[in-house]
């Protein structure tokens, strides 16, 4: 509702809405689509309400499919449908004129407020166009003006759909009809069963007459969001959707024609805690994985479309997230600046700054962006705040605030915990401490205590270059923020695991090494036997049971939850401890930030810079571990101190936040190094 671009991100949450209610029940227990989606929606650090469902066979998923929530732009698919409906009724002209007044504009999304003067004239079907297409909030409120705020929502209970309703006029607060449902979802609300529900029977030509629906289905065919349920999408995919965006909210909704058949998906989310309004938030990241999600396994396997081989070069015609990084090196580079709108796409204005880079570089003139351009330019320019130089990274000072005093009770949230004597390897005292749990990136302990065995034999390994695959670059949740066909050394992506908790960089590393381990162990053996990443995990299992981890069992090398991935504080301690006997595993774990370079097709280099998410590392006298955070297994952190010579592990599982997970282990330390000062 804020932008133009979001402005389809409410009608596409609206349609997988509507199609995750009538979905509530995944078919068969932990099938292959449920376990796809539930990783996505577990890794999100929000609300999340989905719904899917195939609208011939029935398959279906859902995720809290009837919780009520805020849709923003999305409730105008209901404002439609209502439209539509008194047309049939004889109560609405869809030719009808109405004129814009200078009154009637609003802000966000749309173009009718900037673009057009009062006195245009443009028919109810028009103005419908522009609140789906556009997200239009002026022309949404033009066709409110002629259907009526009520109707909207007597319609929608007729329809069987009670929760979906807008309650008041885009960007007039004052014409709420529920002021107490206006304060709690803002502009609409609805629930992912209804709205899929709607979806539904508006493919059915059940919501209206076969003709109003399929001019319904053709104006959200033409939606112009491309930044969330159908971002990942082929190129040729179909689809008809609604997004909706504000603040804390990201929303979308629709139908996707799979080569498999017509899915309905909605996606909402809110209290989202990425509020950016960069087209790479989480919110937008999730329904774009939930899109690409369904559309793949809906997708029989001699209809699979291959990905395209990453670009060698840029030139006229080409369009994305590398060309706007392109643009901006190329404003940050020439001077006087040519001063690129930052688009993402190679056009004559872009081509002819190339060709302007390259004269100056004395290169050849031909605005094609090959290798030796990509040298000359440097380090490309991602950002508005551009990434340092990794030696500066690397060398810059840190202050540490003072080490802890010892005052005040182990006061803790975590649903187990334990405290062991990092010297003699005892556990000391605990609570629920063999308790099997999920145990979310913690996993990544075992991840690069793997690599490290490697290198320690061979500290070649750490040289060799690993290219990021499409497998590991969609991997979703925390990221290393590496891109397919990029390389990078192994010595680097272990910081990338580590530090920002990259669950890429831990699929990256997973199929580089895989094929150096022996496969699982089964009867017969199966398909995963020649997966590299499969045998990295059978790995990890077996040397769980060499350190005898009694209740650890390993499914992937990230940590995102899926059934069977558990470990128990008991385990984790004993684990960090042997991991942190290596120096080379220390060296890791007790860096605060590292910058790298990286390379990518066609020899770019753009710098990265990764932070660790341990806050304990800036408190004196701590050196590591790991951080680990998902829906299921809460807020987790295996710690690592050291006072007047007394070194302690301790380990909290299922912490209430982020923050509770350091005020709970500061209080367990506090209160355990107390214990053995008063045992002298």
């Amino acid at each position: 509702m804020r932008t133009m671009d979001g402005r389809c991100c409410a009608v596409v949450v609206a349609f997988a809405l509507l199609w995750g209610v009538c979905a509530a029940t995944p078919v068969g227990a932990a099938s292959e689509l449920e376990s796809r989606l539930r990783t996505l929606v577990e890794g999100h650090a929000g609300q999340v309400s989905v719904v899917v469902r195939h609208l011939e066979n029935g398959e279906s998923f859902s995720h809290h499919p009837d919780e009520p929530m805020p849709t923003a732009s999305l409730i105008k698919v209901a404002v439609m449908i209502e439209a539509y409906r008194q047309a049939d009724r004889g109560q609405l002209d869809l030719e009808k004129l109405v004129t814009l007044r200078e009154e009637d504009k609003v802000p966000g999304s749309g173009i009718l407020r900037d673009h057009f003067s009062p006195g245009l004239q443009l028919s109810v079907r028009d103005a419908i166009r522009l609140m789906i297409v556009w997200s239009d909030n002026t022309a949404t409120n033009l066709v409110l003006d002629q259907i009526g705020l009520e109707s909207v929502s007597t319609t929608m209970e007729e329809l069987e759909c009670p929760h979906t309703k807008i309650h008041a006029k885009v960007f007039r607060g004052d014409t709420s009809i529920f002021p107490e449902r206006s304060k709690k979802y803002g502009l609409g609300s609805t629930t992912a069963g209804e709205m899929v529900s709607l979806l539904a029977r508006l493919h059915k030509k059940e919501v209206a007459s076969p003709a109003a629906c399929e001019a319904m289905l053709d104006h959200l065919a033409h939606c112009a969001d491309r930044t969330k349920l159908t971002k990942l999408l082929p190129s040729s995919a179909k689809a008809a959707h609604k997004s909706g965006e504000v603040s804390t909210v990201r929303t979308d909704a629709g139908i996707l024609y799979t080569p498999g058949g017509p899915v309905a998906v909605c996606v909402l989310t809110a209290d989202n805690r990425d509020r950016r309004w960069e087209e790479n938030n989480a919110g937008n990241e999730l329904c774009a994985n939930i899109g690409k999600a369904v559309f793949d396994y809906f997708t029989p396997a001699a209809a699979t479309v291959q990905p395209a081989a990453p670009p060698q070069e840029l030139k006229v015609g080409a369009s994305g997230r590398l060309v706007e990084d392109l643009q901006r090196t190329l404003n940050a580079r020439l001077s006087p600046s040519p001063e690129l709108s930052i688009d993402g796409e190679f056009g004559p204005v872009t081509e002819a700054a190339v060709q302007r880079f390259q004269e100056v570089s004395k290169h050849e003139v031909d605005g094609v962006v090959r290798q030796k351009t990509w040298e000359a330019l440097g380090p490309l320019v991602t950002s508005d705040a551009p990434q340092p130089d990794p030696e500066t990274v690397n060398n810059e000072p840190l202050k540490r605030r003072p080490a802890e005093d010892l005052d005040g009770p182990p006061i803790v949230t975590s649903k187990a915990w334990v405290i062991g004597d990092a010297r003699t390897g005892e556990v000391l005292w605990g609570r629920n401490e063999s308790d099997s749990r999920a145990m979310a990136s913690t996993t990544k302990i075992m991840t690069a205590w793997l690599v490290v065995q490697l290198a320690e034999k061979d500290d070649s390994i750490l040289d060799e270059e690993i290219t990021f695959s499409e497998a590991a670059d969609k991997t979703n949740g925390s990221s290393a923020e590496l891109r397919a066909g990029e390389r990078v050394s192994v010595r680097e992506l272990l910081y990338g695991l580590m530090l920002p908790s990259g669950n890429d960089a831990s699929v990256a590393l997973a199929e580089h090494f895989g094929d150096r381990f022996e496969p699982a162990e089964s009867e017969g053996g199966d398909a995963s036997d020649s997966d590299p990443a499969a045998r990295f995990v059978a790995q990890m299992n077996r040397e769980a049971a060499k350190l005898e981890l009694q209740e650890t069992h390993y499914v992937n090398p990230h940590g995102l939850s899926v059934d069977g991935h558990r470990s128990s504080a008991r385990d984790l301690f004993k684990l960090a401890r042997t991991a942190m006997q290596s120096e080379l595993f220390r060296q890791y774990v007790q860096t605060r930030q590292r910058g790298c370079t990286v390379i990518g097709p066609g020899g770019y280099r753009r710098n990265v810079v990764w932070k660790n998410t341990n806050e304990l590392l800036g408190i004196e006298g701590y050196s590591g571990v790991k951080t680990g955070t998902t829906n299921a297994a809460g807020a987790c952190l295996v710690s690592h101190g050291e006072r007047e010579g007394d070194g302690l592990f301790v380990v909290v599982l299922g912490a209430t936040s982020g923050d509770a997970r350091y005020a709970d282990t500061r209080n367990l330390y506090r209160w355990a190094w107390r214990q053995r000062q008063d045992a002298k």
